[in-house]
């Protein structure tokens, strides 16, 4: 399955041989089953996660036992807890697996490596983190200045063809909304 990893990465950027074979050293496979983490709150993550296959999703649990979603991770997307692994704290964050999952791991020494021994990683590695920190910005924007129709609308957008795959429960708590305000504005959208 590494070798999916790499094409993307072939997809994604020029890389020789030898910067090619450097890059596969320091991937770690893990298979992850439904239901099962990732990463649980308390732990210290240390790795870039690129997600292979499945489903996951990154949330935290606030003190009345009530889960908040911050991501859903597809096939060929990235994920983890950059405050944890920037500043080697406890996480805040869960991270589990809603179908099985197979995810490829670059622990932060390998990962520190191949920022500075390949410099088209590190260039391509740049862009995402700006693109990551777009759609950041763009999702505090969006719950705090859009209504909830209009939160639905974008959640259909970016998850196009694949918003089926997740539970309608979890799609409600991503939103900031209620299950029963989500079901109205699918009854109301259906209807249109």
């Amino acid at each position: 399955m590494s070798q999916d990893f790499l094409h993307y990465l072939k997809t994604k950027l020029q890389i020789s041989e030898s910067e090619f074979e450097l890059i596969q050293e320091t991937l770690i496979h893990k298979n992850i089953k439904r239901r099962k983490f990732l990463l649980q709150e308390g732990e210290i993550w240390r790795y870039y996660a690129f997600v292979l296959k499945g489903l996951l999703r990154t949330y935290s649990v606030d003190d009345r036992g009530v889960e908040h979603i911050i991501d859903f991770s597809l096939e060929n997307s990235w994920t983890g807890d950059m405050e944890s692994y920037s500043s080697e704290i406890p996480s805040n964050l869960n991270i589990d697996a809603l179908e099985d999952s197979e995810v490829i791991l670059i622990s932060k020494v390998n990962f520190e490596k191949l920022l500075t021994e390949i410099p088209d990683f590190a260039k391509f590695m740049k862009k995402l983190f700006e693109i990551s920190f777009i759609e950041s910005q763009n999702r505090v924007l969006s719950n705090i200045s859009l209504t909830s129709e209009q939160k639905y609308t974008n959640f259909l957008h970016k998850f196009q063809d694949v918003h089926s795959r997740f539970p309608q429960h979890m799609i409600a708590s991503y939103l900031g909304i209620s299950a029963e305000t989500l079901s109205r504005i699918r009854n109301q959208t259906a209807k249109k």
